[in-house]
């Protein structure tokens, strides 16, 4: 990675030195010869991160990045490019990362816009958790003071028709699969299990996604309907190997099909907006593969006020399981050694199979959460201030986030913050937290 990263760079600098001062004047390069005009656009940022101070890790993530954003429109054409190249310590180990954050070009007509290439795409009007994105994965473990950071691009075609100024219908295409990242590994220093490579579904057309949503953008509400169908970014784990002696459990990550079918909307009432989101999964083979959650109707209801400068949000986020069977534990019926082998072996489908429950929320039939964030500037913006926290009432676990953002000057600004996650034993966010709880900072400087 380290040779490939380094001449690629090197030829993106190399790049902008050539065309000239000017682009760091405005950042922008215009030609005009009759009506035929471009414009070449750079931006980016340079920053430093540090998150860590965990039970695990000292230094869970602590790295150099630069950031480099070019776009050129002509005529009804363009293109957007996003690289990023990063150096530091990531659990422990010492990388270079060279991540092509978006590269797409396309056509923007009057009625029709084409997009083709690696984008992200986020659906849904609801903060922090919305049930009808299902195209774009994230890297859970991609620390640094700003969550949007973690979305990853899709390798899309994308088409939007627009049929009158308020209406517009999207069509996504994706012809591949990609996952999200889950270090579930890390979660297990202290026990014997293993995670394999993840089973990745075969590059045929039947198993690409497909989505579509009609969206309606009104002063007096906004609001859509979708529809997606394909593998899931965030999969579940099936037990592919088990041993007594030595004592060990195998897991591979493994995608599974569904379709979904999601609304939300977006109302204001005088200084409030009511916001609300849904979407029904269906999946099969749900029975037979402990890797598939049951069918399930996600739906987050929310209300935004801003009160003395402060904007705040509240939201009740719940989930309603179908065909929920509570799982038996498996009983020691003797000390036979084959007796015993027998209720190991259970033992370990029984884990497994909670284990993908707790990651999908499926415990028990009902999941109810309660979510507020408080967002508030100081010091004519100089100064932003935003606590964020959820609680979830079937599990008993807890999230915090703080941030406090110092903008230095327009192009410079220092962050300092927290995250932390706290449940019960054997819960997700007592084992998560573990690794992921910490302090962060960082100072970035845009161009």
């Amino acid at each position: 990675m380290r040779r490939i990263a380094i001449p690629i760079l090197i030829f993106a600098l190399a790049s902008i030195s050539g065309y000239g001062q000017s682009i760091f004047d405005d950042l922008t390069s215009e030609s005009t010869s009759g009506d035929d005009k471009a414009s070449l656009k750079f931006s980016g940022f340079v920053r430093g991160v540090a998150y860590g101070a965990g039970d695990v890790y000292d230094y869970t993530n602590a790295f150099g990045e630069f950031s480099l954003i070019a776009s050129l429109e002509k005529n009804k054409a363009f293109l957007v490019a996003d690289m990023r190249v990063r150096e530091g310590v990531f659990f422990g180990a010492r990388e270079l990362q060279l991540q092509l954050k978006e590269a797409y070009g396309g056509y923007k007509g009057d009625n029709v816009d084409l997009f083709l290439g690696n984008q992200i795409v986020t659906w849904g009007r609801t903060d922090g958790f919305n049930p009808t994105n299902n195209i774009t994965p994230n890297d859970y473990f991609f620390f640094t003071n700003e969550p949007d950071d973690q979305k990853l691009s899709n390798f899309m075609l994308r088409a939007r028709l627009r049929p009158a100024h308020t209406f517009d219908v999207e069509l996504i295409a994706i012809p591949f699969y990609r996952p999200s990242v889950y270090r579930y590994d890390l979660f297990q220093t202290d026990q014997p299990a293993t995670f394999a490579s993840l089973e990745y579904p075969t590059l045929q057309f039947d198993k690409g996604a497909l989505a579509i949503r009609a969206n309606l953008e009104e002063s007096f509400m906004g609001a859509s309907l979708s529809y997606f169908v394909g593998y899931n970014p965030f999969y579940g784990f099936s037990l592919t190997n088990f041993s007594i002696n030595p004592l060990g459990v195998e897991f591979s990550p493994t995608p599974y099909f569904m379709q979904t079918i999601g609304a939300d909307f977006a109302i204001p009432i005088k200084s409030w907006i009511v916001r609300g989101e849904g979407a029904l999964s269906i999946t099969d083979d749900y029975q037979q593969q402990m890797q598939t959650p049951n069918p399930d109707f996600s739906y987050v209801v929310g209300i935004e006020r801003s009160f003395f400068e402060i904007t705040a949000i509240f939201q009740y986020v719940g989930k309603y399981t179908f065909d929920f069977a509570e799982l038996t534990e498996p009983i020691l019926t003797g000390f036979t050694p084959d007796a015993m082998m027998e209720y190991a072996s259970e033992m370990a489908q029984y884990e497994s199979m909670m284990y993908n429950r707790r990651i999908f929320n499926q415990q028990e039939q009902t999941n109810h959460m309660l979510f507020l964030s408080l967002n508030r500037s100081f010091f004519y913006e100089q100064l932003n201030v935003e606590l964020a926290g959820a609680y979830n009432i079937t599990t008993e676990e807890h999230l915090f986030r703080g941030k406090v953002k110092w903008s230095l000057t327009d192009a410079v600004a220092a962050n300092i913050g927290c995250s932390y996650m706290l449940g019960p034993d054997q819960s997700i966010y007592n084992m998560a937290g573990k690794v992921m709880n910490g302090v962060f900072v960082g100072l970035e400087v845009g161009f």
